[in-house]
């Protein structure tokens, strides 16, 4: 297929380009045993400044700690008169508890981390683990029936300084909102290998200088499905919100949360270059226009299209200018 196009389809949006038949995946090495812990921590037992300390430390860990949090809102009180926000600190380590025990107390003692919160398994049944499933029933893996579905709407940031205490607590009022009943927000620590890697290696570009990715979610149920908007302008006033606090020019935006309020092609494929240009730097950066000439060479009809696809230079006259 040569360089350029399987350069494309590694991180580029698949999609754009062709129908992918068959992939080759060069797999990596794990320990025999992994270590994994969950901790929740509410407001009342300093959730929101144990986060802000986070910011510091997650991205800068070794690499074969992994650490990040779920935050969402809770009930304070058996009867649901009190709200609070539970952050759910959730950690996959690539060895064994003692270890995991002495790295934690070195860089986040903060946390409290003790050996009974711990729980040494395979990697695959991390894996379970990690999405609340029981960690020896691995035929669910085979199930693609997803029980009790709901309606969803996602946006993304990445956040290269750390959010202040009162960022953090602006959050928490909207969540405290009728609306952000059942919301989340996800913290993504990069770093590590991430960071290693350089930003044009594949067209997927959020490496280095970014702290960590933020996933903002919002989620409601068929039987409220009439009322789809308000959860949706919910999460628009959110990602407003959180605007000075995350990256710029462009805004990031994690191309996996697909993000159409962020623009869309018409029913037709036809968009030009500058308005594709203003979601393609976001999930792409500078690898957006690489895309666009590879896009060119090999699908100058757009026949490979949807809502946020890369689109082929206009009147390509066919010849090689890659």
């Amino acid at each position: 297929m040569g360089e350029d196009l399987f350069w494309a389809i590694r991180g580029g949006g698949g999609a754009s380009f062709g129908v992918i038949l068959a992939w080759k995946v060069r797999l990596v090495d794990v320990p025999e045993t992994v270590t994994v812990f969950t901790i929740d921590r509410t407001l009342e037992q300093n959730a929101t400044q144990l986060i802000h300390r986070w910011q510091y430390v997650a991205p800068r860990f070794e690499p074969n700690l992994f650490l990040r949090i779920v935050a969402r809102r809770a009930n304070a009180s058996q009867d649901g008169t009190k709200l609070t926000i539970r952050a759910s600190f959730n950690s996959v380590f690539l060895g064994r508890i003692d270890r995991l025990l002495e790295l934690m107390q070195k860089n986040f003692p903060e946390l409290g981390l003790v050996r009974k919160d711990c729980t040494e398994m395979s990697w695959i049944q991390a894996i379970l683990y990690n999405v609340g499933l029981p960690i020896n029933a691995r035929e669910v893996l085979l199930n693609r029936t997803q029980p009790g579905v709901r309606y969803y709407k996602g946006k993304s940031d990445y956040v290269q300084k750390p959010i202040p205490i009162s960022g953090f607590e602006g959050i928490w009022r909207l969540f405290y909102e009728p609306e952000g009943r059942e919301a989340e927000i996800l913290l993504t620590p990069y770093g590590g290998r991430m960071a290693e890697i350089p930003e044009s290696a594949i067209p997927f570009p959020h490496r280095a200088g970014n702290l960590y990715k933020l996933h903002h979610m919002v989620y409601w149920r068929a039987e409220d499905a009439q009322n789809a908007d308000k959860y949706i302008n919910w999460i628009r006033r959110l990602y407003s919100y959180v605007a000075p606090y995350v990256s710029k020019s462009p805004r990031g935006a994690f191309l996996c949360y697909r993000d159409l309020d962020i623009g869309v092609n018409n029913n037709e494929g036809v968009v030009s270059i500058e308005t594709a240009r203003v979601w393609g730097t976001k999930y792409f950066k500078n690898n957006f226009d690489r895309l666009v000439q590879v896009k060119t060479r090999v699908d100058p009809m757009h026949f490979f299209r949807e809502e946020q696809s890369i689109p082929p230079r206009p009147r390509w006259t066919g010849k090689d200018d890659m």
